[in-house]
């Protein structure tokens, strides 16, 4: 496969321009075109929940310098988005009325909050947290706020909660789940994280459904419950999740796999000639779960946006990285490395839930299949060498050993 001349990316998040960077870091000198439909340079997403919703900055992390994309010559349009794209003429077309042809595509378009399909949806005022706008503007509502309702208890609804609570406002948060974060992390640790927020005043209704947001013309005022009760709020947030943003990869048509992201193989590659697909719009084939994983969170986006800048220039290496997470709420901070069935592995914890130190283990057939930390930092690199390598352990050994002698890290 010889080396294209001109690379098109569609979408400014941080997967697009980590591919973008990568091209340059492995010596591509064609062009590189990336369309950003933001009008900012591209920027990390964790801190739009944590530290600037909370107050500590203004700003996001941004994912290169401001003078990097000039330096490097890549061309970045920020605030153009793609509107079209054209598989048979290799061609995309953007809001500017410009049309663009590329030799390799790379569909980094990512994805948007999902809205609840129910009265008042539409009222002004109902928040949702995905950019920069959003996470600015919600601060500045927190900040004002007596009474806060949010809407959905995974990772964005909790640190949004944690926020809301250390600007002062009363918080309620409502799911349909039982538990918060229940999918994930299963009963016993979705239970610390439960006790953990009402320690610190955090109201639950868990178990319900939104039947109605109320208000009028002058904005959104509470919710109205499928049980009959309403919860008065001077902000709402809607946090129940993202969609992979597909419209331009439909339009086209591309195949998309049945969560509704872009189908790629192993190496990030779309079954249409020369057009991947990189973070959270692709529906990524992982070798080493045999099936279709889509991760929404920043280190898949990152990495998979610098791995697919090879398989532009002509490798076709399988993407393999597990998947990574972390979050910080109050001052409970913790990391996710793999991926496991918290309903079906068993569950191995190192330490002590109540402390909140401690580390999760879950396990299938004697290996590890994803670790959690708690407020434990000195065994990172030993907890992702546990997971990548499927290394044989007991459950025993893992509440009491030397974890870098189990992970094989000592002579």
């Amino acid at each position: 496969m010889s080396e294209p001349q001109r690379i098109v990316i569609i979408g400014g998040g941080l997967a697009g321009a980590s591919a973008a960077g990568a091209l340059r870091e492995q010596g591509y000198s064609g062009d590189v075109l990336v369309l950003a439909a933001e009008p900012h340079r591209p920027y990390e997403l964790p801190p739009l929940s944590k530290a600037v919703l909370l107050g500590d900055t203004d700003e996001p992390d941004w994912v290169h310098e401001e003078g990097f994309y000039a330096a490097h010559d890549i061309d970045l349009r920020a605030g153009v988005a793609a509107t079209r794209v054209e598989l048979g003429s290799r061609q995309v077309f953007d809001a500017a009325g410009e049309h663009h042809r590329y030799h390799r595509l790379l569909l980094a378009t990512g994805s948007y909050p999902r809205s609840l399909p129910v009265p008042g949806s539409d009222l002004p005022g109902l928040r949702t947290l995905r950019t920069l706008e959003d996470s600015l503007a919600l601060r500045s509502a927190l900040s004002d706020a007596e009474r806060v309702v949010v809407v959905g208890a995974g990772w964005i609804g909790t640190e949004a909660a944690a926020a809301a609570r250390r600007h002062g406002a009363e918080v309620t948060v409502l799911d349909q789940a039982t538990a918060p974060l229940r999918d994930v992390l299963g009963a016993e640790i979705s239970a610390m994280f439960r006790e953990l927020h009402a320690e610190h005043g955090v109201r639950w209704r868990l178990g319900v459904q939104v039947s109605e947001f109320t208000g009028g013309p002058e904005g959104v005022r509470g919710v109205r419950l499928s049980d009959g009760a309403e919860l008065e709020a001077d902000v709402v947030l809607v946090a129940v999740g993202a969609a992979p943003r597909v419209s331009l990869a439909h339009a086209a048509g591309l195949e998309l796999a049945d969560d509704g992201a872009v189908r790629v193989d192993a190496g990030l590659r779309t079954a249409a000639p020369d057009v991947y697909a990189a973070g959270d719009v692709a529906a990524h084939f992982h070798p080493r779960y045999g099936r279709r994983v889509r991760v929404e969170h920043w280190a898949n986006a990152r990495h998979q946006g610098s791995h697919v800048a090879g398989n532009l220039l002509g490798a076709h290496e399988p993407y393999l990285r597990v998947p990574y997470f972390f979050s910080d709420q109050y001052d409970l901070g913790c990391e996710y490395r793999g991926l496991a069935d918290p309903d079906a592995d068993e569950l191995v914890i190192r330490g002590e839930l109540h402390t909140r130190e401690f580390i999760a283990f879950w396990m299938v057939r004697g290996q590890v299949t994803a670790a959690l930390n708690v407020n434990v930092w000195e065994h990172g690199d030993a907890l992702q060498a546990l997971v990548d390598k499927g290394i044989p352990v007991d459950a025993d050994r893992l509440r009491h050993a030397d974890l870098a002698e189990l992970a094989g890290q000592t002579g």
